[in-house]
């Protein structure tokens, strides 16, 4: 079994020659020395600032070098990264750093140009941060602060979770024993650095197991083939949206994909017919997992576990970790090393965080052997393409606008994504998905919440006590 203390983050390195090649991007090859000496630079210029041990540092940037070695910087400092998904807009921003300044902390802001981060203080730039011989080492344990990363709340406002650089570090180095990587292996990570996903496969996986990781600005399936011939891409995490788009697009063969030992996919609505083409595509094994991120890959399966396990369930916890399925409700609750001690604003805990378990909000079942199956979620959240959207959230910014009167937002179950962002509106004059998705571009909302599908109806049909009969609604877009 791993061991849970790692120290600190920055001290999680796997073995790795100081001239090969680390990091890759559209852009330029980054050797494993090339990258200590960024991150050298960038601590120092982020001491210069003031930063030290836990002070939190909040950055918006794309799916860029820099991003992987700001994570890196801060931990060099014993500072607590925050990182902002990259499509946030400000209103969303504002109530997130509301929270981090509540901490007593002022955090420093970290952005690259044009990111609406800039709206709400002075930001600094990444390429401001230039001087390697101003900062030095701060001492620290595994039981430090090293992570807030926000995600929706079932309130409507993010919640920020708090992971220690103990937990990040055994989660890192257990996937690195379950996948069997080393540094033979090269990630491809498509994902959103302010992503849990992102985080493990682009920044800590790598660092832990010795082995590249090869970033993508945006997803694009022909470029995506492109990287995984050249650049011999080994393994690919995500939903199965990346793996479709693959799959069908008009450049693929076999071939180009030879290099691929294993894919893991998680997410909703993964079907047993998406698996078995997978696999059969892709030519190479195919697993499912379950994590988020209060609790990230806390369900897996090894790569020799048999087929009907690797693909018919969603994987089982390794470890000292624990997952149950609660007697009456079904609701999944965890606990162990890599689960998150808590949010930011200790109020959100409140049923979340209960007697040393995690209640997921999912519904599942676990069998004699530990093996999981995700059924569905108790929660209002909608899962598209991997990205959690809060339901009370969508229906706040609908019912915000002057033409709607009520809103009931809904996921509609699709191929691609998983799910996709449905919305019933009571309106008083018409309202289509251009109005929508022009209010949600100036209210700062990202562009992934924004309704892709709207009907406007007269009113909701009723549950007897007399709320929006949700099942209802989705069943009229195909969902079960």
């Amino acid at each position: 079994m791993v061991p849970v203390a790692v120290m600190t983050l920055d001290q999680l390195r796997g073995p790795r020659q100081p001239d090969a090649v680390a990091l890759v991007d559209d852009q330029r090859r980054w050797t494993a020395r090339e990258m200590d000496q960024r991150v050298a630079a960038l601590a120092g210029g982020l001491a210069t600032l003031g930063v030290e041990h836990g002070t939190p540092v909040v950055f918006q940037l794309g799916i860029e070098p820099d991003g992987v070695m700001l994570y890196r910087a801060c931990w060099r400092l014993g500072a607590v990264a925050v990182p902002v998904h990259h499509q946030a807009g400000a209103a969303v921003l504002a109530p997130m750093l509301t929270q981090l300044r509540a901490t007593g902390r002022p955090p420093v802001l970290v952005a690259g140009t044009g990111y609406p981060l800039a709206e709400h203080g002075q930001v600094v730039r990444p390429d401001q941060l230039d001087d390697a011989d101003a900062w030095s080492p701060a001492p620290g344990t595994d039981e430090d602060r090293a992570l807030v990363m926000f995600t929706s709340g079932s309130s409507g406002s993010p919640k920020g979770v708090v992971h220690t650089h103990g937990a990040l570090g055994y989660k890192a180095r257990q996937l690195v024993e379950l996948h069997q990587l080393d540094g033979h292996d090269a990630a491809l990570m498509p994902a959103p650095l302010a992503h849990v996903s992102g985080l493990l496969h682009a920044v800590l996986c790598p660092a832990a197991g010795g082995y590249k990781a090869v970033l993508m600005s945006r997803w694009d399936p022909s470029v995506a083939l492109d990287l995984i011939e050249r650049e011999e891409i080994t393994y690919m995490v995500g939903p199965p949206t990346f793996f479709l788009g693959l799959m069908d697009a008009p450049d693929f063969t076999p071939d180009r994909v030879a290099s691929l030992r294993f894919v893991s996919v998680g997410g909703t609505n993964i079907s047993e017919a998406f698996v078995d083409r997978a696999e059969a595509t892709l030519g190479c094994i195919v697993k499912r997992a379950y994590g988020s991120t209060e609790a990230p890959t806390v369900a897996i399966s090894r790569n020799d576990d048999s087929h009907q396990h690797r693909t018919r369930t969603d994987g089982r916890a390794h470890g000292s970790t624990e997952i149950v399925a609660d007697a009456e409700t079904g609701e999944l609750l965890l606990r162990g090393p890599e689960v998150s001690i808590g949010y930011l604003d200790p109020r959100d805990d409140e049923g979340v965080f209960v007697d040393g378990w995690f209640h997921s909000g999912d519904i599942g079942v676990v069998d004699d052997e530990g093996w999981l199956q995700v059924k569905g979620r108790l929660s209002g959240t909608i899962i598209r393409g991997g990205e959690n959207i809060d339901v009370a959230a969508v229906e706040g910014l609908l019912e915000a606008h002057p033409a709607i009167r009520a809103a009931v937002v809904v996921g509609q179950p699709d191929a691609r994504l998983g799910e996709r962002v449905a919305a019933f509106v009571v309106a008083d004059e018409a309202f289509d998905v251009a109005r929508c998705r022009a209010w949600f571009d100036t209210r700062g909302a990202a562009r992934f919440t924004c309704p892709e599908v709207i009907e406007v109806v007269d009113d909701f049909p009723l549950l007897p006590a007399g709320k929006p009969d949700r099942r209802a609604l989705a069943a009229r877009l195909g969902a079960p």
